[in-house]
């Protein structure tokens, strides 16, 4: 009973702390959307906008294919700097996550001086004869997914890099010995046993990629709105807190349905693996 008590003396605190600064902001704001008269009209005409659709196709669609990008991206790095031994992958593990020390900000700017027109990547391109005018990178859909995965890759190899640490070795041996060859041995013994570091990676990405305000704001421009963006729109330069709250709560049950499935197809994945 004594040790109950003291764990709920520590717990209580950090629990008081998230409830009046994270969940009662949110349900105020979330509370208003539903207790007006007409609540249903308010989602249905907010839902049925063929602009508001594509918004939200948009942030759906540059947060998986960031997710997919950085997964592939950041696996063999997290693995290859795994394998590294202790004072280099202690170095290694710093430069990696060197661009969260930077701000966002910053981040982007130098973005925009590498994909816009006279920037840097379409000058080398025009100098190799790649093209023969500029492309338009900056603001597009393009420039949003290459700014959100070199945000989010540092989180990426971070997460992996930790579960690599623990993972068998002896089982990848006996695979090798057995006459498992390289790709082999990658995807049916390293990547089973990676499964909780990638799921918890892909659910870091997926939900900062959805949220993002910055990077989206900078690069992609006001022809290129995801749902962040367009909530900002509509309660600081319409006004319209209604609308921005219902844009919020559509955000909130997008993200929390996409990690849920994301949930049942890893567990069903290990449940394949385990019967297997």
């Amino acid at each position: 009973m004594i040790k109950n008590k003291v764990r709920w003396m520590l717990v209580f605190p950090g629990m008081t702390a998230v409830v009046l600064l994270l969940f009662f902001p949110l349900l105020q704001m979330i509370i208003p959307t539903f207790s007006s008269d007409n609540t249903n009209s308010s989602y249905t005409e907010f839902l049925s906008s063929n602009y508001n659709q594509e918004v939200i196709f948009r942030t759906v669609g540059i947060a998986v294919i960031t997710t997919i990008i950085v997964l592939i991206l950041g696996l063999p790095l997290a693995l290859w700097i795994s394998r590294q031994k202790g004072s280099v992958k202690k170095i290694l593990s710093i430069v990696i996550l060197f661009p969260i020390l930077t701000n966002a900000v910053v981040r982007n700017f130098t973005w925009i001086i590498i994909l816009g027109k006279n920037g840097v990547l379409n000058e080398l391109f025009i100098k190799l004869h790649i093209i023969s005018k500029p492309l338009s990178l900056l603001y597009t859909n393009f420039a949003i997914v290459v700014g959100l995965v070199y945000l989010f890759l540092p989180i990426m190899v971070t997460s992996l890099v930790g579960s690599i640490d623990e993972l068998n070795i002896e089982v990848e041996e006996a695979a090798a010995i057995l006459g498992a060859s390289p790709s082999v041995s990658f995807f049916k013994v390293i990547i089973p046993q990676l499964i909780t570091g990638i799921l918890t990676g892909c659910i870091l990405v997926f939900a900062g990629s959805m949220t993002a305000y910055t990077t989206p704001q900078i690069l992609g421009g006001n022809r290129h709105l995801v749902m962040a963006t367009l909530i900002y729109q509509e309660s600081m330069t319409l006004g319209d807190w209604n609308s921005a709250s219902i844009v919020a709560v559509i955000l909130i049950v997008l993200t929390v349905i996409s990690i849920t499935l994301m949930r049942l197809i890893t567990r069903r994945f290990n449940r394949g693996i385990e019967n297997a």
